[in-house]
């Protein structure tokens, strides 16, 4: 077999390196803009201690780390998992359906290229894609969802790119464009056989696919949704990180046979509404 250095074509597979952006000035000045949707004021200091423990977490359970240095106007760069994707193939940098986060993916497609990373593709506009609408199901099906933040045309050219088995789903409309609800906000492969799942904000045809895959379903409770209970970073198959505060999604994750290792995201995760998985731009797994 070949030595490989990225490739990132599942959920569950052992995480071998992974690149995160580290929260700075404009992640700190992120509730100054109602437009960005950070629930309170940011205590940046709290947010770079969480931030550093998320990754001695990584490391401590044998990822290796790649820091992202760019700094931009964009406080949502820490969400390093929605501006492009790692295939085996290269790098496809998207285009994000929220106007401040356009342009997020230049720095991110220069650190892949750098790492000796192909471009295979891009977004054009008026194609949007966020990452969050993505995921692999297997490494042979691709999961896109269309929602407020990937539209149709975006879609379209992702699945032209990717090719191979795509399968699309219609994401809920939610609470509209104030909050995102991508294709990721209601699920988190954990292994092979199994998801954690928000099941009422589920397309129905994900639930069905899930299904007909034998893919048992680990339900979130609804009080855990808004605390990111359903956005999980899985470390290796059965292995998870997840965000402190969430005991009875933990709890059904430890009863299904699921590995928990937790930390403390009150500000880099729940104050802008994004889990572990949003944190981190999977490079290598397998």
């Amino acid at each position: 077999m070949l030595f490989r250095n990225y490739g990132a074509q599942s959920m569950v597979r052992p995480l071998r390196d992974v690149l995160i952006k580290r929260p700075g000035p404009a992640f700190g000045a992120a509730f100054e803009n109602p437009a960005h949707g950070f629930l309170h004021e940011v205590d940046l200091n709290r947010a770079q201690r969480e931030h550093d423990d998320f990754r001695a977490l990584l490391e401590s359970l044998g990822v290796t780390v790649h820091m992202l240095e760019a700094e931009t106007a964009s406080p949502d760069l820490v969400y390093a998992y929605d501006p492009m994707l790692i295939t085996d193939r290269g790098v496809i940098p998207l285009r994000s359906g929220k106007p401040n986060r356009v342009g997020e993916e230049l720095p991110m497609e220069e650190w892949a290229n750098s790492a000796g990373i192909p471009t295979l593709g891009r977004i054009e506009a008026p194609g949007t894609v966020d990452g969050g609408d993505t995921f692999w199901l297997t490494p042979e099906i691709f999961c896109i969802g269309r929602s407020l933040r990937t539209n149709r045309s975006g879609a379209e050219q992702l699945a032209h790119i990717v090719g191979g088995r795509v399968e699309m789903f219609d994401v809920p409309y939610g609470n509209g464009p104030d909050e995102c609800l991508h294709l990721l906000s209601v699920i988190s492969p954990v292994a092979e056989d199994a998801a954690a799942v928000y099941q009422p904000k589920m397309p129905s045809a994900l639930w069905e696919l899930l299904m007909d895959m034998g893919i048992r379903m680990i339900p979130i409770p609804d009080e855990e949704f808004e605390t990111q209970g359903c956005n999980l970073l899985t470390i290796r198959p059965g292995v998870v990180a997840m965000v402190e505060g969430n005991p009875g999604t933990r709890a059904a994750l430890e009863e299904a046979g699921i590995e928990v290792h937790s930390f403390s995201g009150r500000e880099i995760c729940i104050n802008g509404s994004g889990g572990p998985t949003c944190l981190t731009r999977p490079v290598l797994r397998g």
